[in-house]
């Protein structure tokens, strides 16, 4: 279902996230919208943080001149590696420079990385997009994603209209007409897709005593070609995900892993009625809970998480490449 929603302007300094796609095709259009945008941050005493590609970071520098010193840049290649991780740094470098930075918001420019993402990594860091509508909803954060038409595919660009609220072309901000809310009925949820697996992997069901579970991740990870590294990620990630099972889903479930092309993985499936929401992990954990943690540290360990409840059982996909 398409929401059609009328966004004001971010406010000055408002308490809550602004988010916004800037659609461009020449760099006197990404200019335009983002010099003007750094410049008056500082004016402001926003922190601002430039991620993008090594050519715009150029264009940024030569623009901006001496301001470009107040400006914190980053690689976009480095920073968009995967999605738990990415929100995750985001989410510590606002917490870090309006908590004790002295800034009372963040400006963003944030250039996800589309090009060699597969069609799964494609459809992932879209809801990426689309989850930091309600992750960062209280945040005193104005971010603004660029799309560079002359690169990207078309259907790139459009879902930036149904992520973003609002969108900028040629000097135009605008709400989105197309923007879906994450909590849209239906808006973001997809079932989990077919995988073309390499083997024929393992099926087993376990109860309370995941000792099993561990065991058979981490011997079928090695067998199928995982490093150490990943090993250790992925048997933590599913015993998580497991202990959430037993204790929600009726204390037991059913575990398959297998290999899909470069990457392990795990499917942990529980029966009940827990409704998970597509975007689980994705919110971060309130310190002050003694509960509530155990998906975000999924979602940080993994790369590749999805989340999909059907009727009467809920299965979490972990995804952790080979490379």
């Amino acid at each position: 279902m398409t929401e059609t929603l009328t966004v004001d302007p971010p406010p000055p300094h408002g308490g809550s996230l602004a988010h916004q796609a800037l659609v461009y095709g020449s760099d006197d259009e990404f200019l335009a919208a983002t010099v003007p945008f750094c410049l008056d941050g500082l004016e402001q005493g926003d922190a601002v943080l430039a991620v993008t590609t090594l050519r715009n970071t150029d264009l940024l520098h030569q623009a901006l001149d001496g301001a470009s010193a107040h400006i914190e840049f980053a690689d976009a290649d480095e920073w968009y590696r995967t999605p738990g991780r990415t929100l995750g740094d985001y989410y510590r470098y606002v917490d870090r420079l309006t908590g004790t930075g002295g800034h009372r918001r963040v400006r963003v420019i944030g250039e996800p990385v589309w090009t060699s993402r597969d069609a799964l990594e494609t459809a992932e860091w879209t809801r990426y997009e689309a989850a930091i509508n309600v992750a960062f909803a209280d945040c005193p954060a104005w971010i603004v994603c660029p799309y560079d038409t002359r690169v990207l595919p078309e259907g790139v660009v459009a879902d930036a209209r149904r992520t973003h609220p609002v969108i900028e072309v040629a000097a135009t901000v605008l709400p989105s007409d197309h923007y879906v809310a994450p909590t849209a009925e239906g808006g973001w949820r997809r079932p989990l897709q077919p995988l073309g697996t390499d083997d024929g992997g393992i099926v087993m069901r376990f109860g309370t005593d995941l000792s099993a579970v561990r065991a058979e991740v981490a011997e079928s990870a090695a067998r199928m070609g995982l490093s150490e590294d990943g090993i250790r990620r992925l048997v933590f990630a599913v015993n998580e995900v497991a202990t959430n099972a037993v204790q929600h889903g009726g204390g037991a479930g059913e575990l398959v892993v297998r290999r899909a092309g470069r990457r392990v993985v795990c499917d942990v499936t529980s029966s009940g009625d827990n409704d998970s929401d597509w975007y689980v992990g994705y919110l971060p954990p309130d310190p002050q809970r003694q509960s509530g943690h155990g998906m975000w540290v999924v979602r940080q360990l993994c790369d590749l998480l999805e989340v999909h409840t059907g009727q009467n059982s809920t299965t979490v996909r972990l995804h952790v490449g080979l490379g």
